[in-house]
């Protein structure tokens, strides 16, 4: 500081005395020099007035005579000059040796009856003159007196000044250098305090002993410091009470940069991996899962949630969420899914079980009901109870073929058998095996056909998903109403859909919808013989597919059911060790769910 504020101040501060010295000292030598020249052309110029008028008055004398007498006189050169420019007398040469003067500008002044002046080099001397003229009677006389009086005058007086001037400049020059090393030293004040900000002392501030700007600034400066420590200290509570909040969870966590770095683990994702995870080190040494460190990725350059499974330990299934934070880094909380994931193939294992177990006696007794019905030797009460048993065998039947087709597609069991088809071939399929249904029902199956083109999907189980789309629909509309079924194009995939005009359903119902065993109007449902899998069955079929499903209905508008294949150019090529889909055949159609 001291070699670079103190000494810019000093050189200014330096710089602007010894300027203004230079230039008081030259205004001072320049006002001096005016008013003595002008001072000795109104004296010269009442001199020569009076040697006009002697010249004029005098005829005794020679007037060589007389302009010697007129310069002893008056101290200056002395001159006649006639009309026409000739030098008559002079005090200083001889008038013979003199050039003509008719085109001074103080004798042509003259002539015309003014008093002409002039200053220039004398071309007979070579000294320079003030030169002052008054007109006579038949010419004009002329006083000249040397300026190298008032040039020694100037100078003596600015070697004056320049004296007087030392002293006051050296006061100057001390006020300076002290007042140079008082603002230097609250400067460094202001530095320091800045520095140790910087180190983090947030507790620092500067000491004010004025009233100044400086002085202000440096309130401002510590009024800031302030504030941002009271932010710093509510920062750092906030920071100590979400890593308390993090530590404290089950789940383990996972901060990491823009560049995938780790910058933070909780206490769970430590005894997840001891020993294993390193701050600083790159996600990717920790952590060897492609999946989760895509999504990390994707969230890092898309700021969107990213959520996918991750087996990050051998027989451990985690569902990892990757969320964007700020500065373009990121978090990884992780959920364990394992015993979530043996609880539900243990159900699942049981519903397979348990419908495969009652399938067969369920076949029996409805057999033997059928059997019974048939021999026509029971009587009228005997009767109607063996159809009542045929009736709920059968449905059962239904469901436990329902249960173990759902249980297939949800374990991924079940193979589809993929291949290039027209989304048109499927439609039209799909009107031709249930267009007569539709038309037993007293209802009309049409076809809404766009721009055509190719899907990757198994034809049965598209076929199953018409099958429960159409089904509910002719079961729910008026006799003579249309069906319409029919696929759209769409840039990745297509679109297909089955539109009634129906009842509708009400929005509450629409979220739920897709549930297993949800029933909007359980009654109809169950006289009619559904399952409540229908829909389900439908979602996780088109799931598998790569697809998505989706309703849209609104009361007494009809409903438009929606699910999507990928189309063949973008669907990824299957494995072609997949099995051969077993999709069961004479499942019955299925209620709206």
């Amino acid at each position: 500081m001291k070699s670079s504020v103190f000494l810019k101040l000093l050189g200014a501060f330096l710089a602007v005395i010894l300027l203004g010295t230079l230039v008081l000292n030259l205004e001072i030598g320049r006002e001096w020099t005016q008013s003595l020249t002008a001072q000795l052309e109104k004296s010269l110029q009442q001199e020569t007035r009076l040697f006009a008028y002697r010249v004029d008055n005098d005829t005794t004398h020679p007037l060589q005579n007389m302009v010697k007498q007129v310069s002893e006189a008056t101290g200056a050169r002395a001159t006649i000059i006639d009309r026409n420019g000739k030098v008559l007398a002079d005090s200083e040469a001889d008038p013979e040796t003199m050039e003509n003067h008719a085109q001074r500008p103080e004798f042509v002044a003259a002539l015309k009856g003014a008093e002409g002046e002039a200053s220039r080099t004398s071309k007979t001397l070579g000294i320079d003159f003030l030169y002052t003229a008054a007109p006579v009677k038949n010419g004009a006389v002329r006083l000249a007196y040397p300026l190298a009086a008032i040039k020694e005058s100037s100078e003596r007086i600015q070697k004056s000044l320049i004296r007087g001037s030392l002293p006051a400049l050296l006061i100057a020059v001390i006020l300076a250098a002290a007042a140079a090393v008082l603002i230097a030293r609250r400067l460094q004040r202001i530095v320091s305090f800045a520095e140790r900000i910087a180190a983090g002392n947030l507790s620092a501030r500067i000491e004010v002993d004025s009233a100044d700007e400086i002085a202000r600034v440096a309130m401002a400066l510590n009024i800031t410091a302030e504030r941002l420590e009271q932010s710093f200290t509510e920062v750092e509570s906030s920071r100590q009470q979400l890593e308390a909040v993090l530590n404290s969870m089950q789940a383990p966590v996972i901060a990491v940069n823009r560049d995938e770095r780790v910058e933070w683990v909780n206490g769970a994702m430590n005894r997840l991996m001891p020993n294993r995870v390193r701050l600083h080190a790159a996600l990717l040494e920790t952590i060897r899962e492609p999946d989760l460190l895509m999504a990390v990725r994707e969230t890092i350059q898309t700021r969107q949630i990213h959520t996918t499974r991750a087996h990050i330990l051998p027989g451990r299934t985690y569902e990892a969420t990757v969320a964007p934070m700020l500065a373009g880094s990121a978090v990884v909380l992780l959920h364990d899914l394992t015993e979530v994931e043996r609880v539900e193939k243990t159900r699942r294992d049981f519903i397979a079980n348990v419908s495969h177990e009652l399938r067969t006696p369920l076949t029996s007794i409805q057999g033997y009901a059928e059997t019974l019905l048939d021999l026509n030797t029971a009587d009228q009460a005997t009767r109607e109870f063996l159809e009542i048993i045929r009736k709920n065998t059968t449905r059962m039947s239904r469901l436990t073929q329902d249960l173990l087709t759902l249980a297939r597609v949800e374990s991924g069991e079940q193979r589809f058998r993929m291949r290039e088809i027209p989304a048109s071939q499927l439609i039209r399929e799909a009107q031709q095996y249930f267009g007569e249904m539709a038309h037993l029902q007293g209802s009309e199956l049409s076809i809404d056909l766009g721009k055509d083109g190719m899907v990757k999907a198994d034809p049965e189980a598209v076929h199953q998903v018409f099958s429960n789309l159409i089904s509910n629909a002719v079961k729910y509309s008026s006799p003579g109403t249309p069906i319409v079924i029919g696929a759209r194009m769409r840039d990745h995939d297509v679109e297909f859909f089955v539109r009634d005009t129906g009842p509708g359903i009400a929005s509450e119902h629409l979220p739920r919808l897709f549930q297993r065993f949800y029933r909007v109007d359980k009654a109809r449902s169950l006289e009619s013989g559904g399952t409540g899998l229908g829909l389900a069955i439908v979602k996780h079929i088109v799931i598998a597919h790569g697809g998505s499903v989706r309703v849209e209905s609104e009361l007494h508008h009809g409903s438009r059911f929606f699910f999507t294949l990928p189309r063949a150019e973008t669907a990824v090529p299957t494995d072609a060790s997949d099995k051969v889909p077993e999709i069961p055949q004479g499942i019955a159609a299925q209620d709206l769910n």
